[in-house]
């Protein structure tokens, strides 16, 4: 087959992107179930670890999980990305990328509540220090957040589970005014919905275990190089700008220009850390994206639709969705996501925790799982679940509070899920 044209759309893109076929190959993207790699010569190998053209040792690169890097850096425009075994390996990997004991970095408060505490409690036990900053501060107030040994700046597209929705061009142009990269957590808009790199962002990670897989059958994580960032200008980097010991001398800005950022995290924090996903893992979620352009469109008209009912319900006190027009993210949801704002909806209850919980135990079709983004209808209560490590007060920063729930509108019929909803708030009158 013919090289796909680098101009086509990214629904094409979602099938098409990252593999290939040769003639008398596999059409799909064929798993490669093999840690290792023959070579007729250690030459071969030494020159390997030099210039990693190649594949050598499944903890580094696998051909099926290349296939799927390469098809996820297409999808989000970037030059190269690394697939992790699970969300949280990506943004903790991106992190390490480019801080060391004694560094800091900034993260908007509203992200997901693991995010917090990898970031907030075992980055700390690192030497590491994570500034918490309002994601609605303006650029003069976020200025007052660096210091000298500051690093990065993290946030979240879509915040998980505040639906918040992320200026990403604000906080790239402080980010790069003090000389370091924006980091954008995308797992919720997918590049489907929003391609953060666009607006400035320098590095996008996402939890490829939610929309991107979308069946709930494996975990994972990916992290995306933009390419865009200049290291070497920016004077903060002499891990990129200087030889690494660890890994022959090599400079990575001068052996791989605008790869340098995800070669030195393959090459140093992968070969170190071994977070790698299996062949089969990257197959299946080689699957999901294939059809995520489709599915995301889905999701987003039914989220919408599920969204005006719940305002309509005198039990809610809130409905959080960006799509709506009564939403105060509704014109930077229309900037950044002008396709829509997913199916993933946060509306608290009235009678707080209590009638939150009720509510949820009563539904029969939606799932009560700790899961998110999935082709079947699924709720969690925040507070209980996935932010319970949080302290009251980071709970408020969060935006959640104890009648918050978190809907993630499926594939069903969304007239089944409105019934089931229906059905579930005539218990709680």
């Amino acid at each position: 087959m013919k090289e796909l044209n680098p101009n086509a759309k990214i629904e094409t893109k979602c099938l098409h992107s990252g593999y290939t076929p040769k003639n008398g190959e596999p059409r799909v993207v064929p798993i490669v179930q093999s840690t290792t790699y023959c070579f007729d010569s250690t030459d071969h190998i030494a020159a390997l670890f030099d210039m990693p053209t190649e594949y050598m040792y499944s903890r580094f690169a696998n051909p099926t999980c290349d296939a799927v890097e390469k098809k996820i850096a297409a999808l989000e425009g970037g030059v190269g990305a690394m697939l992790t075994s699970s969300g949280q390996a990506a943004s903790l990997l991106s992190i390490l990328n480019l801080c060391n004991a004694g560094d800091s970095f900034i993260a908007a408060t509203t992200i997901y509540g693991g995010t917090v505490n990898l970031f907030g409690v075992t980055l700390k036990k690192l030497g590491i220090e994570c500034i918490w900053v309002d994601a609605e501060a303006s650029e003069e107030e976020l200025q007052k957040a660096f210091k000298p040994n500051t690093k990065a700046v993290f946030g979240e597209t879509l915040a998980n589970p505040a639906l918040t929705v992320f200026d990403i061009e604000k906080f790239a142009n402080v980010a790069h005014k003090n000389g370091v990269p924006l980091i954008v957590d995308n797992t919720f808009a997918t590049p489907i919905l929003c391609r953060p790199i666009e607006f400035g962002a320098d590095i996008v990670v996402h939890s490829t275990t939610k929309y991107m897989d979308g069946h709930a059958v494996q975990g994972g994580g990916v992290i995306v190089d933009g390419g865009k960032f200049d290291w070497k200008a920016s004077g903060k980097f002499p891990e990129f700008t200087e030889p690494d010991e660890s890994y022959h001398g090599v400079v990575y800005t001068e052996a791989f220009g605008p790869m340098a950022y995800i070669i030195k995290a393959r090459m140093q924090l992968m070969r170190d850390f071994g977070c790698y996903p299996a062949a089969n893992s990257a197959f299946l979620l080689n699957l999901g994206l294939e059809t995520l352009a489709i599915r995301m469109k889905q999701y987003c008209e039914q989220g919408l639709t599920v969204a005006k009912y719940l305002e309509t319900k005198p039990q809610v006190a809130s409905v959080n969705y960006p799509g709506l027009e009564s939403n105060k993210h509704y014109e930077l949801g229309k900037k950044y996501l002008p396709m829509g704002t997913s199916g993933v909806i946060s509306f608290s209850i009235k009678g707080g925790r209590a009638n939150a919980v009720k509510f949820m135990d009563s539904l029969t079709l939606a799932s009560n799982v700790v899961h998110v983004a999935d082709i079947r209808t699924c709720v969690l209560h925040p507070a209980s679940a996935t932010h319970r490590q949080l302290t009251d007060e980071q709970l408020v920063a969060a935006g959640i509070d104890g009648g918050m729930i978190r809907l993630s509108v499926g594939l069903e019929n969304v007239e089944d899920i409105i019934a089931d909803l229906e059905q579930a708030f005539a218990k709680i009158d």
